[in-house]
């Protein structure tokens, strides 16, 4: 049985707009059904890597294959409106002369009614836009011009969706019951999804495959729990969420020392002998335990709905703990921590505390 063929293939892409290079070297594929999430601040690229999958923008380096076809390389280009990809912009640009059906319909132009009216129906319905059919997009929500552009996308029964910053304006509880629908909706109709957002709250939402990028440049792919536990840079640890940087030493290849004590690992640490790192800890990998003999104490407290995070002060040291259990400030506390296997990076030379609490968005 022949293996599945990716509905995209990104190959060693790179991408030069007036001389200054907006995309390096990028590599990744998506699979049927798939949603990969392309995560990063303003500017790391990942609007250009869209454009570029959808033909709008030269590639000067690699190849982007659609289902094995190849559709860019610098020697070759298939036109956008021949590559059977849907793309959502951030503002939407919905038709604001067409009635919601009327948008629907715009992409399937040149069909004979008999199929169109149907298709219409569908989306319509789909997207709970049955009552306001016959509004014009100025007369919408924003939630419903959100469900607008998405049903004018997934009329034209695209290969692949792609979305540029697709919930801009929508509070948090409509952005994520949305998000939440089109997951469905992508994996009920097998349409792929390549998703680009600069939040993290979205991107672990959404995401099946997470690619974080900066500077034009992937820093990080894999499962999202992958990147949250496992970062493989300081960069990427940032701007996952919140963390801790404890100061160690190693002692072997299975024990490294901590302000917390001796820790030991079941599987080899790779790191030289007697070396100084610092030790990634994120706030919900620390327990907190009431002690009155404790090394620490409570500095704050923040309420989150549900849980809480502290400020854990022990010794020169300012933690971040994130815990559903209550602790009051001023109380002193012993701490524990998920050691194995532990995330090391090589000590900076003028940083031996943790992070302050600010968090990358």
């Amino acid at each position: 049985m022949a293996a599945p063929i990716d509905i995209l293939s990104v190959q060693a892409v790179s991408c030069t707009l007036q001389q200054s290079p907006v995309l390096e070297n990028i590599s990744f594929a998506v699979r049927d059904d798939e949603t990969i999430c392309l995560l990063g601040r303003n500017g790391c690229g990942k609007t250009a890597l869209l454009q570029v999958i959808a033909g709008l923008l030269p590639i000067t380096q690699g190849k982007i294959f659609l289902e094995g076809e190849p559709v860019s390389s610098p020697q070759a280009y298939v036109l956008p409106e021949l590559r059977q990809v849907g793309l959502i912009f951030q503002d939407y640009a919905l038709f604001p002369h067409l009635t919601v059906e009327g948008n629907i319909a715009f992409g399937l132009y040149g069909r004979p009614d008999s199929e169109v009216k149907p298709i219409c129906a569908e989306m319509l319905t789909l997207l709970q836009l049955d009552e306001v059919a016959a509004r014009y997009p100025h007369e919408l929500s924003n939630e419903q011009q959100q469900r607008l552009a998405i049903a004018r996308a997934l009329a034209c029964e695209p290969k692949l969706l792609l979305l540029d910053e697709p919930f801009p304006g929508l509070d948090s509880q409509t952005r994520y019951r949305l998000i939440t629908e089109l997951r469905q909706i992508l994996k009920q109709r097998h349409v792929a999804a390549v998703f680009a957002t600069h939040s993290r709250e979205e991107a672990f939402a959404c995401a099946d495959h997470l690619i974080l990028l900066d500077e034009g440049k992937i820093m990080q792919q894999g499962y999202p729990s992958e990147l949250y536990h496992r970062p493989n840079s300081r960069f990427v640890a940032d701007f996952m969420g919140n963390t801790n940087y404890l100061p160690v030493k190693i002692m072997s290849d299975h024990q490294w020392q901590s302000p917390l004590g001796d820790h030991q690992a079941t599987h080899p640490l790779n790191q030289p002998m007697d070396s100084q790192c610092d030790w990634m800890v994120r706030p919900a990998d620390v327990a907190l335990a009431l002690d009155p003999d404790g090394p620490a104490s409570i500095e704050d407290r923040l309420f989150m709905g549900t849980s809480n995070l502290y400020r854990v002060k022990m010794g020169e040291l300012m933690l971040l703990v994130q815990t559903g259990n209550w602790f009051e400030p001023g109380q002193q506390v012993r701490l524990s921590i998920k050691t194995d296997p532990p995330v090391l990076y090589p000590a900076l030379p003028a940083v031996s505390t943790p992070a302050d609490g600010s968090e990358t968005k």
